[in-house]
């Protein structure tokens, strides 16, 4: 008689374990039955209990009438053996979950048992490599639940929306899951790179990301330690540029070794513009006139502040174009970066008008002339959120140790490249080597919004030489860097994690307002780096072999394929 036997060593090794969701779907009583079990047993309940209701009913109207319980009609007949049949079924649906556990314990005992082989029996052969390329096979997909497959297939036919999949499930993982296959199905895509477990989408739910299937995956690295005020950050950047990292990493080495940067936030004031319409230009010049005339500014800001415990009106400003007024309301916004708490006060303001000015049409909560997400004269001119000025001074050995250079190249490139050659293009906030690229990667590790780069990133860069010539004075200038430290995209894992390596967490009990702003001087301190260590890079004429180094990959392709 064959004996089955645990098989220790490669044969069980070899052998792939089947996951605890594919043992549990593997043979199930229920099966048998030709309807799901759900469903089987809805209509066997129901049954049931119509049978009974209807006996009984009979049966009292029977004695009443002293008819003769025996004297059955075909009605009763059928109620009878409905009856019986639903009690049946019931009854052995309670051994269900008996012959459940005997058939699965036998499926489990299968996965750890093996029949031996027999002494003449080939060797099995050895499974193919895998290609060097590919590197590991991805594993077969896991068989869905029943239940799951149902839902998406009704997200496929259009018969649920998917952006209702997390309130009808109440599991943001699961309803990212059948999303993420209905749009395998849809598109015929599998989107095997793009992972979907290791992240908590109950975090985002409201308020980050709608409809997700999976989230990116991008490397943050740390440059510094950045000497700024005194204080050492080490500034945390995500990007997929090669380079980037280190590019500012070396700034801030000629920073500490020169005694570090300092830095001063002249403006802190978020900024949101309406557009309303009047009937005449007249009209529209007379409500103008109310919003500016000082005498009003206490009423507004009485009516614009109770929108909020942290919002508090510092000014407006209006321009016209014909009969419409566009109206930009600027306010702090304590530690958040402030889009939403200055828009619901900018509300409350418009309905306050609206008593004096029945005739003002509101167009737009938005008029543009705040700007958000677009470069404008009105945020290099005015500002918008915070306004920070940076500066350092690089001693003349530093310059030469460190950045590779000399004062005098450096002076004289930040002035023909920086100053003329962004003016010769028509350059909007952009007298700078690339500020953007620092303040967007620092922004995506910290969780701001990374549109809001574009006002972000203006900023003039000065060079002039000090002390007879050996030593550089050099300074960043930006008006508009939109930060918070609380809401969006800060309060994630990994986004607060990188909050918190800075030391500006959250909202600071003490002094609302502090931690954004010193976040704000640190972008600003970065971007000063980034700007020593490129235009270092390029006056020493090193830019093309630092990225050949850092940006290009050394696989040598040609071995791998061989």
């Amino acid at each position: 008689m064959e004996v089955r036997r645990k098989v220790a060593g490669p044969a069980a090794s070899a052998a792939p374990v089947p996951s605890p969701r594919a043992r549990a779907r593997r043979v199930q009583a229920g099966d048998a039955l030709p309807l799901p079990i759900r469903h089987t047993n809805l209509i066997f309940s129901a049954l049931f209990a119509a049978s009974l209701a209807y006996l009984m009913r009979r049966w009292r109207e029977k004695i009443r009438s002293s008819t003769p319980l025996h004297a059955v009609t075909l009605a009763e007949m059928l109620a009878i053996f409905g009856l019986i049949a639903s009690l049946i079924y019931l009854l052995s649906f309670f051994g269900i979950a008996f012959v459940q556990s005997i058939v699965s314990s036998t499926d489990e005992d299968e996965d750890f048992l093996a029949v031996a082989p027999h002494p003449a029996a080939p060797p099995a052969a050895p499974a193919p490599a895998p290609c060097a390329l590919l590197g590991n096979p991805a594993a077969a997909p896991e068989k869905m639940p029943e239940e799951d497959e149902e839902i998406v297939a009704s997200v496929v036919a259009g018969k649920i929306p998917s952006y209702v999949l997390e309130t009808r499930l109440g599991d943001c993982r699961r309803a990212a899951g059948i999303r993420r296959e209905a749009v395998r199905r849809i598109t015929g895509r599998d989107i095997e790179g793009l992972p979907l477990d290791g992240f908590d989408y109950a975090s985002i739910l409201g308020q980050c990301c709608e409809l997700p299937v999976g989230y990116v995956q991008l490397p943050v690295g740390i440059a510094g330690p950045l000497l700024l005020d005194g204080q050492r950050y080490y500034v945390p950047m995500a990007t997929t540029e090669g380079c980037l990292v280190a590019s500012t990493n070396r700034g801030c080495k000629a920073i500490a070794e020169s005694g570090g940067a300092t830095s001063v936030v002249l403006r802190d004031g978020m900024t949101r513009a309406p557009v309303a319409r009047l009937p005449t230009a007249r009209r529209a010049a007379e409500v103008r006139a109310f919003l500016e005339d000082p005498a009003n500014f206490e009423t507004l800001s009485m009516v614009f502040n109770r929108s909020s415990r942290f919002a508090r009106l510092q000014g407006v400003q209006c321009a016209m174009a014909g009969r419409n007024l566009y109206m930009r309301f600027t306010s702090s916004t304590g530690d958040a970066m402030g889009m939403n708490m200055i828009s619901k006060g900018v509300q409350n303001v418009l309905d306050f008008l609206q008593d004096d000015f029945p005739d003002m049409d509101v167009i737009s909560i938005s008029g543009n002339f705040c700007s958000d997400k677009k470069p404008a004269a009105v945020n290099w001119i005015e500002g918008r959120g915070k306004s920070v000025v940076c500066e350092a001074v690089i001693k003349e050995e530093v310059v030469k140790k460190v950045l590779k250079t000399n004062v005098q190249s450096l002076v004289e490139l930040n002035t023909i490249k920086n100053l003329a050659g962004s003016a010769v293009a028509g350059a909007l906030g952009g007298f700078n080597a690339h500020a953007s690229n620092i303040v967007t990667a620092i922004f995506i590790a910290t969780g701001q919004d990374p549109a809001q780069n574009v006002e972000s990133s203006h900023c003039i860069t000065m060079m002039e030489s000090i002390n007879d010539g050996k030593d550089l004075h050099v300074s960043v200038t930006m008006p508009s860097i939109e930060v918070g430290t609380v809401g969006g995209g800060t309060q994630l894992a990994s986004q607060s994690a990188c909050l918190d390596l800075l030391g500006v967490k959250g909202a600071n009990p003490e002094c609302p307002g502090s931690n954004a702003r010193l976040l704000a001087t640190v972008v600003a301190g970065g971007v000063l780096a980034g700007e020593l260590s490129l235009l270092s890079a390029l006056a020493a004429g090193q830019l093309v072999k630092s990225h050949m180094k850092y940006n290009r990959s050394s696989k040598d392709m040609s071995k791998v394929l061989s």
